[in-house]
């Protein structure tokens, strides 16, 4: 008896033994799809892109085209987030701190934050580059009045007046201001510096020729050089430019000069490559379409189809030659 008793508690125990192994095989087996899922597939939920800057502006319409473009793409929903102020440093510091997810973005352009002081975030460290979506030339026009048609003959004039002859921008520390420094540079050329508060008024005495000289974005200034108001002379991409194909450039004259303004979609510093690279991958095929190339031309720019370690070298090259011209001409952010 005894012994039968002893034999059923074995065989009860290697029961049970068993048992308990297969419910905890089974139960490992249950959480390996959930381990696996864990992370959902890149991306699983709406994307945010955060504007730095007031609805209406070429950051804006440019961040809504791509934007709705990118969640076609993508399948999940890209909501466009306006948070102005500061110059830009609000929205973009958010961007900074937000989680290096891939799902808080940034769409910007060139700045003056390489010279902007006590700035909540590093122009470099705090962001992973995603893609450019665009870039697009200066014009250098000048006032009605001036006798000069040609690059050769407008560098001739201000060297034969040194310092006579003035250059409006839209601001102290303006990104114009920073093109018409840069060109000063080049050429080796002396003309006082005339800050506006924006371009309408910096455009308007140009038309009125209380400045001799502007350099302002294709927008901006080739509706007035059509109807005859003030000469454009050349424009400042280093070779010809689908924004004004009439328009020699101005490293002709003066080499190694060029000058173009940039927007792109930056992400939180860290971000995991293949994020990064699913969104450059995404954003190159919209940008390569015929019908972004024609949006972006009527706003005064080109596709940029680059990678995210090409954007990132621009960004430091830019940050680079513009903390060199802060320095040389004394340049302040207002």
């Amino acid at each position: 008896m005894a012994r039968t008793e002893k034999k059923m508690i074995i065989r009860e125990s290697k029961s049970g033994k068993y048992l308990l192994l297969a419910i905890g095989f089974t139960a490992l087996l249950a959480t390996l799809p959930i381990a696996a899922g864990a992370e959902d597939k890149y991306p699983s939920r709406p994307i945010t892109i955060i504007v730095p800057y007031p609805p209406g502006g070429s950051n804006d319409s440019f961040a809504r085209v791509v934007g709705r473009k990118l969640g076609d793409a993508l399948k999940q929903p890209v909501l466009i987030d306006n948070r102005p102020g500061a110059g830009g440093s609000i929205g973009t510091a958010m961007v900074a701190k937000a989680p290096n997810d891939g799902y808080t973005l940034a769409v910007v352009s060139s700045t003056n934050s390489a010279i902007q002081q006590n700035l909540p975030f590093d122009a470099i460290k705090s962001f992973s580059p995603v893609a450019m979506l665009a870039s697009g030339p200066f014009v250098i026009a000048v006032r009605d009045g001036l006798p000069v048609k040609t690059m050769p003959e407008l560098l001739a004039f201000i060297k034969s007046q040194p310092g006579k002859l003035n250059y409006a921008s839209s601001g102290p520390g303006s990104i114009n201001q920073f093109a018409t420094e840069i060109f000063k540079a080049a050429a080796g050329l002396a003309i006082t510096h005339v800050p506006y508060r924006g371009m309408s008024p910096a455009t308007m005495d140009l038309i009125g020729g209380h400045v001799d000289l502007l350099i302002a974005s294709g927008p901006s200034l080739l509706p007035t050089v059509r109807s005859g108001k003030v000469r454009a002379i050349g424009i400042t991409s280093a070779n010809t430019s689908a924004v004004a194909p009439d328009l020699v450039p101005v490293a002709k004259s003066v080499p190694g000069y060029s000058f173009e303004l940039w927007w792109g979609v930056l992400s939180p510093a860290g971000t995991p490559p293949e994020v990064v690279s699913r969104l450059n991958a995404e954003l190159n095929k919209i940008l390569a379409s015929p019908e972004m190339k024609d949006f972006f031309l009527r706003e005064g720019a080109e596709p940029s189809i680059v990678s995210p370690a090409q954007f990132s070298a621009l960004i430091a090259r830019d940050i680079a030659q513009f903390q060199k011209i802060a320095k040389l001409a004394s340049i302040k952010a207002d």
